[in-house]
């Protein structure tokens, strides 16, 4: 199960049941009456010591976010029904409806791949399929399912990855067999048209997909959810599960046979049903001798009837029925269970049934035939003896198994899950995660494209079309709703962006047979319209053999922390890998949005501060001869301020642009300033660039202009006012020589940190005072830079400069070297196993360290579903060493990474910004996770993609 409020089984999803739950504890039906407990501890041991081997640990990955699923890694629990064919069964929510890479762990710690076979459409039962021949150490049996068995006051045990504790045994007795599945979240999956089971046992994140097993060893449950604040816990009853594994079974009859991906028949009249008391249903103005005969013909003990929840529109009761009509027969049969009424559906796919319902009012007869919509009939305030006859839908077609990923978004159509929270219509293009080029246009996660292009869009096919038509850089208006506010359209404007560093579109589908989603262009690269200094789309084309890690880049964001809850009692109890240290909830103490730029004092000593920003959870790199160079960036900090921060805050690359800020405050009124860099810092480099400099040329306007070579002292500083050093001991003279200097500011510049791997490092002090350079007194950052520059007018300097210093009490005269920059900043960035790793830029040199043991190989990002997040190699560290080969830079890591294989494990060391190394292991994906490195070209000034090493699906 998952983690948080009513436990279930998304990843870290808090969910809501609401008001209801108190309606829920109402019912005291006891049924059968209680049997003698007769069963002994011993009797317990052997039980528990035939199920506890079948039991195993899964470690899921969702690799995209796909309709109810965020990308993201947890873990769960799952246990063997079949060991012949190697078949385990969990959760919906664990075997995920989108791309997954998931492994089982059983009790003696053997880990094995497992692929999914089948995940219901509806309910929160799916399977995984494994090699039984991998397992070489345990003895193990498969867990018999047994869903008669279950009985109110029936004593079971729960036995599972209860709170990551691998193996935790939970006691409880069965209360109730007629709960009403619970709801976990408004936009998320939930489970419907069936019973739950409840029991007081108090399971936690890491449970779902328990087995609920008896005396015998025999599983009579499927734990699925619980309540956060109390001990109740939900387990699905069994009975479709046994069907539907009767079905995957027949896929083959052992693993060494090739798999046969099964369909597993599956009807819906896409209507929501709920079961409610003969005392609710008279309130709904049921007659009292048609609830007499339902009772005469439904089992002793029957309680209520079916009613009509919800109808999704344009399904196949869509005007037909509405919310609160009661059901009485099915093909003339009396129907009062859920379990009956799917069985009717599963076994009338794409067939006709009768269904007899009552609406309050008078009493009429109406026949209404699938293909006719009855909008003449009066329903006002009128009570129908209703005969509806309706084709029952396959679930499967309503059920998307593809999707698009252009520019980092996800579409696809809309499922029936999501059909039915936002009361839509299946099958209309959802944004399930909007990507890059969707984000920075304003397009939220949820929304449903309506428009785009000047054409309305009905279907993904549609969308497709018009994105073929589309030139890169095009700007075309988009129209979208949102089930927050369906009622109004909402246009904005979409820039057509493929970068290099984004594969070209593709269509992404399920394969059962081999458990993968296998890629393929949305259209022929040959035919996108590129601009024309583009010429070689080769690499691009690589990356239809395996999907592309296109997956949104984050930080140390989760992802569940803005997902808005719809109550505080149901949760999924699956439980998100994420380790505390590494998480990071939202800023809100930041009010605006905050770009990092560069910490540097003017030459009238004001400061803009060095602060960082979350940029929608995107990979977003542009070109550096633009005035904005915006790099990779990580945010792990805290709240930023305007000087002195926090190294994690730190490590961004720097922009060099203007920079407003807000930030919050605890009273009622924010406080804002606005800061920006002097123009003559900007004048200076951009006279060398048009008189011609000595540096590398790049491409601007399309013209080749060399780029000028910048000569800095890699030092930070800071100022500080004269009366405070004169306490630090500094003497008379020195103030007064400084005050005649610059009367106005009094200040002396103090040395906050060298850059690591600069000319200035361990040469300079923190805390030491710059007096003069070349015996020139300097009191701002403008004397340094002409100074700097100074050197550069003569030939046969060294590249020195004579720093006069203050330090603990006495007066130094050193040299100190000074580097020579070209300004371009990041130039190449590689991808692998989803971390974004680089040459630490100056941002992370300004901390003042680097590794020993090499600092090429800087990693600053991550991205969600990745084997970097499952396994825990977040940003913020170098990568030192892959499989005991050094990696002191990027080329030495692409030449250790191409040796590897898809599947295979790797060690990895690391080196933590406090100088902590680290081993840890991970696994690498090739198929949705391909190696790739993007390089920055400044013959044509755009960034061009390459594809390392990937997985050819044919081989698969």
């Amino acid at each position: 199960m998952e983690d948080t409020l009513e436990r279930l089984g998304l990843e870290s999803m808090g969910l809501l049941e609401g008001a209801s739950a108190v309606k829920d504890e109402l019912c005291m039906e006891i049924d059968p009456p209680f049997r003698e407990n007769v069963a002994t501890a011993e009797d317990w041991r052997r039980a528990l010591d035939k199920v506890v081997p079948a039991v195993v640990v899964l470690h899921t990955t969702a690799c995209r976010a796909f309709d109810t699923n965020s990308a993201g890694a947890s873990y769960a629990t799952g246990f063997v029904v079949d060991k012949r064919r190697g078949i385990i069964l969990s959760n919906r929510h664990v075997v995920k409806t989108g791309p997954v890479v998931a492994e089982a762990m059983f009790v003696n710690r053997e880990e094995i791949s497992v692929h999914p076979v089948y995940r219901d459409p509806v309910h929160d039962f799916g399977f995984f399929r494994y090699d039984p021949g991998a397992i070489q150490f345990l003895n193990y049996d498969e867990i018999p399912l047994a869903p008669e068995a279950a009985c109110v006051g029936l004593e079971i045990r729960v036995v599972g990855n209860d709170s990551g504790e691998k193996v935790s045994i939970l006691a409880g007795t069965l209360a109730r067999l007629d709960r009403d599945a619970p709801h976990y979240k408004k936009d998320g999956y939930n489970d419907f048209n069936t019973f739950y089971m409840q029991a007081a046992s108090g399971t936690k994140g890491g449970s779902s997909g328990s087995p609920v097993i008896d005396i015998l060893g025999r599983a009579v449950g499927l734990n699925a959810g619980s309540k956060s604040s109390s001990a109740p816990a939900f387990f699905l009853p069994l009975e479709q599960v046994v069907r539907a594994l009767k079905f995957v079974q027949k896929g083959s009859d052992s693993y060494a046979n090739k798999w046969e991906a099964v369909s597993i028949p599956r009807g819906t009249l896409q209507v929501t049903f709920l079961h409610k008391g003969f005392d609710e249903t008279r309130r709904l103005s049921l007659r009292s001798e048609t609830e007499q005969m339902v009772r005469h013909a439904s089992p002793h003990g029957e309680t209520g009837m079916l009613v009509v929840d919800s109808v999704v529109p344009g399904g196949p009761a869509h005007k037909r029925l509405e919310p609160g009509d009661v059901l009485v027969r099915a093909n003339g049969e009396v129907i009062t269970q859920f379990l009956k009424l799917e069985t009717l559906l599963d076994d009338s796919v794409n067939h006709n049934i009768e269904l007899l319902t009552e609406r309050g009012g008078t009493l009429l007869t109406v026949n209404l035939v699938v293909c006719r919509y009855a909008d003449s009939v009066d329903t006002a305030n009128a009570t129908y003896d209703m005969h509806i006859v309706a084709q029952v839908q396959d679930l499967h077609s309503i059920t998307p198994y593809y999707f698009l990923e252009v520019s980092g978004a996800v579409i696809h159509p809309l499922s029936y899950q999501q059909a039915r929270n936002f009361h839509f219509h299946c099958g209309l293009v959802y944004v399930t995660e909007p990507g890059y080029m969707f984000s920075r246009a304003g397009v939220p996660r949820h929304a449903i494209i309506k428009k785009f292009a000047g054409e309305e869009i009905s279907c993904l096919e549609e969308l497709i079309s018009v994105l073929f038509k589309l030139s890169r850089g095009a700007r075309v208006p988009l129209e979208y709703i949102s089930y927050t506010d369906r009622h109004r359209r909402k246009s904005v404007l979409v820039t057509v962006d493929r970068h290099d560093w984004y594969a070209p579109p593709q269509i992404h589908t399920r394969d059962d047979t081999t458990g993968l989603w296998t890629a393929k262009p949305a259209f022929q690269p040959d035919y996108l319209l590129l601009p024309s200094d583009i010429n070689d789309i080769g690499d691009l084309g690589v990356q239809t053999f395996s999907t592309s890690g296109e997956a949104n880049c984050t930080g140390h964001l989760h992802q569940s922390n803005n997902q808005e809850l719809t109550d505080s009692v149901a949760s999924l109890e699956i439980n998100c890998d994420d380790t505390s240290d590494e998480a990071r909830p939202r800023d809100d103490s930041v009010g605006t949005k905050i770009r990092r730029v560069e910490e540097d004092l003017s030459a009238d000593g004001s400061v803009v501060c060095d602060c960082s920003f979350n940029e929608a959870k995107e990979m977003k790199m542009e070109d550096p001869n633009t005035v904005q160079n915006t790099i990779l960036h990580d945010f792990h900090g805290a709240t930023a301020t305007a000087d002195n921060s926090p190294s994690a805050e730190r490590v961004i690359e720097p922009t060099l642009v203007m920079v407003e800020l807000k930030f919050g405050s605890n009273s009622s009124q924010d406080h804002q300033f606005v800061g920006g860099i002097p123009i003559y810092t900007i004048s200076q480099v951009l006279d060398k660039i048009i008189s011609g400099a000595n540096g590398s040329p790049l491409l601007i306007n399309g013209v080749r202009r060399p780029m000028p070579l910048v000569r800095i002292l890699e030092v930070e500083l800071y100022p500080t006012l004269l009366s405070k050093a004169r306490n630090f001991g500094l003497g008379d003279n020195w103030v007064e020589a400084l005050v005649k200097k610059d009367p106005i500011r009094r200040q002396v510049l103090r040395v906050k940190g060298c850059l690591a791997g600069s000319k200035a490092e361990n040469l300079l002090e923190q805390g030491d005072m710059v007096l003069a350079i070349n015996k020139e007194p300097v009191t701002c950052f403008h004397d340094i830079e002409n100074a700097c520059r100074a050197l550069d007018k003569y030939d046969n300097n060294d590249g020195k400069l004579n720093l006069t210093i203050f330090r603990q009490g006495h007066e130094i005269e050193i040299l100190v070297g000074t580097d020579v920059r070209d300004g371009n900043g990041t130039t190449r960035v590689i991808n692998w196993c989803g971390c974004i790793v680089q040459d630490p830029h100056p941002a992370v040199r300004a901390l003042g360290f680097l590794p020993e043991e090499g600092h090429g190989v800087y990693v600053v990002r991550w991205c969600h579903g990745s084997p970097v997040h499952r396994y825990g190699l977040h940003a913020l560290q170098w990568i030192v060493e892959v499989n005991g080969k050094p990696t002191p830079d990027l080329d030495a890591l692409v030449n250790v990474t191409k040796e590897l294989e898809h599947g295979e494990f790797v060690r990895v060391r690391t080196v933590y910004l406090n100088g902590k190394p680290r081993v840890l292991t991970l696994k690498q994906d090739l198929h949705y996770w391909p190696t790739w490195e993007l390089r920055f070209d400044p013959d044509t000034a755009m960034w061009h993609r390459k594809t390392i090493k990937a997985l050819d699906c044919s081989n698969v």
